[in-house]
């Protein structure tokens, strides 16, 4: 399979579909590295293989919003070890708070997952360990009136896929490409 630059770029977006859409799937949880050399795992929503978007939700009053804003360069690393593919990306990303994206993305959420929003700023200093919910939130599914406050503090980091470099391990040789939006090539691993 992976002697074919386009069968490698159908793989990589067959992943990324896979991941979006799995909690099992390796890739489901990615590394997204900003610009400032700031990592974090965050979980990947939706892969638009037309657009060859990747989006993720994010809690708008968080440093990374601030670091990305409307365009800045990203990385976006995944692994899956079991079938030991590698597939690192690079592209623009952007945030998005009051969009139609941002609104549909807000109402397909459960409410266990909104109810995140509904807690302290991240990063904010604590005497103790905390969730950062206000009690009453803590181990219960708020209501939808109850969320209503939560809506503005979710965002959605979309990434603009500019190239992905894709490897792939191999005791019979290793497989390295370089797919772009609009270009591929193979490259030595």
């Amino acid at each position: 399979m992976y002697d074919d630059l386009d069968k490698v770029r159908a793989d990589i977006a067959d992943r990324f579909c896979i991941a979006a859409s799995s909690r099992k799937s390796p890739m489901h949880s990615p590394v997204v590295v900003t610009h400032d050399a700031d990592a974090r795992i965050m979980i990947l929503r939706e892969f638009d293989c037309d657009d060859w978007t990747l989006r993720f939700h994010t809690d708008a009053r968080s440093p990374k919003t601030a670091v990305i804003g409307d365009g800045a360069p990203m990385a976006v690393l995944f692994y899956d070890p079991e079938e030991k593919v590698q597939i690192r990306v690079r592209g623009t990303g952007r945030i998005e708070t009051r969009s139609a994206l941002a609104d549909v993305a807000w109402n397909e959420s459960s409410n266990f997952a909104r109810r995140c929003y509904l807690g302290a700023p991240p990063g904010e200093t604590r005497a103790e360990p905390s969730s950062g919910l206000p009690d009453w939130a803590e181990g219960i599914q708020p209501t939808d009136e109850q969320l209503v406050p939560a809506r503005e503090h979710f965002a959605v980091l979309v990434v603009k896929v500019e190239e992905a470099d894709w490897y792939w391990l191999s005791n019979e040789g290793h497989r390295r490409a370089l797919i772009g939006r609009d270009t591929a090539s193979w490259i030595t691993p």
